[in-house]
């Protein structure tokens, strides 16, 4: 396989699992802060480069802000900073772990982070005050860091050595 066809199989891939990863996020919008948001975003950060990580984050954010009616510069800085912590933690800090229930456990904490960091655009479209956000978030964190420590711990093995495989498929000639 040459290489402009490995570079057009891995686009259209991460074209896919982008979808993938909007698509489940709305599917699974009824139930508060059960999604597989975090688990595909933990496998993309150690699969793919920091920089294809940031695009599927970017598009992954305009797309669900459009979608959800909550596009605006209050927010949408907030939930991209959120997301990006996941490649960045992944590709320096935690770049050696490859211990699935570690990985859940990392998962699990960046779900928190990602909830904190919403505390400030939150309190401030909610006029909320901060303590009674933080206070009457814990259920909804804890749900979300359930959620994505259960799903990394069942799923992350073999989505990503689906997602491996697929990206180390030959050319049949």
């Amino acid at each position: 396989m040459s290489d402009s066809s490995k570079k057009l199989r891995k686009l259209v891939l991460i074209a896919l699992l982008t979808t993938v990863l909007f698509v489940q996020e709305q599917a699974l919008t009824f139930l508060p802060n059960i999604q597989f948001t975090f688990l595909l975003l933990v496998i993309f950060a150690v699969t793919f480069s920091f920089g294809e990580n940031v695009l599927i984050i970017i598009i992954h954010v305009i797309a669900d802000n459009l979608v959800m009616g909550s596009f605006n510069l209050i927010y949408v800085p907030f939930m991209l900073i959120g997301y990006l912590i996941i490649p960045i933690l992944f590709k320096t800090v935690f770049r050696k772990v490859k211990n699935t229930f570690v990985i859940a456990i990392i998962g699990a904490l960046m779900s928190i982070i990602y909830c904190w960091v919403f505390i400030i655009p939150s309190t401030i479209i909610m006029h909320i005050d901060f303590l009674t956000y933080l206070i009457m978030d814990i259920p909804f964190e804890i749900i979300l860091a359930l959620s994505t420590f259960i799903s990394v711990i069942w799923l992350f093995d073999p989505i990503k050595k689906m997602i491996d495989q697929q990206l180390e498929l030959k050319s049949i000639n």
